[in-house]
């Protein structure tokens, strides 16, 4: 498990929420980082229609992590079903409110995308989208989560509930 996440202990607090397998919002991500980067390519290839519908997709889907939760997320629903099966338990799982944190950030910067695109800013949709891709490939590649570091900071600041 990297250290940007809470780990799920044992006790009453844990008990009362299942921790999930850190390795999923990774899959997750390098998913996300992927079709993020495909945005940015259609952008600077003039393909601008599609790389704006592309970043509203995504902003959807990081609303569906940030609403939903991490684990009703597609990604993390087609990695519990197709990937986790095929491996071994994780070493130990994590809180699953950071990484739903996270997708709240990851929907903010494609929100402000999206919002800026339609009032003509054209650099918006690939500035947005590299942003979001530079947080999800640090994630999917090296396992450091931007958003779950905001949120720890959040709830060390006692802003946000303490994991």
């Amino acid at each position: 498990m990297s250290s940007d996440h809470a780990p799920v202990t044992a006790g009453p607090a844990a008990s009362a929420r299942q921790g999930i397998d850190p390795r999923g919002p990774r899959f997750g991500a390098a998913i996300t980082a992927t079709l993020l980067l495909l945005v940015v390519v259609l952008a600077v290839a003039g393909v601008t229609p599609a790389a704006f519908w592309l970043l509203v997709a995504i902003t959807l889907l990081f609303a569906w992590g940030a609403i939903a939760g991490i684990r009703r997320h597609p990604f993390g629903l087609l990695f519990a079903k197709l990937v986790r099966p095929r491996l071994a338990p994780p070493a130990e799982l994590e809180d699953p409110r950071p990484p739903t944190f996270a997708q709240g950030v990851g929907f903010a910067v494609a929100f402000a995308g999206v919002i800026l695109a339609l009032l003509g800013v054209s650099a918006a949709v690939p500035i947005a989208a590299a942003i979001a891709f530079l947080a999800a490939f640090l994630n999917a590649v090296f396992g450091f989560c931007l958003g779950c570091q905001i949120y720890l900071l959040l709830a060390r600041a006692r802003i946000l509930p303490g994991t």
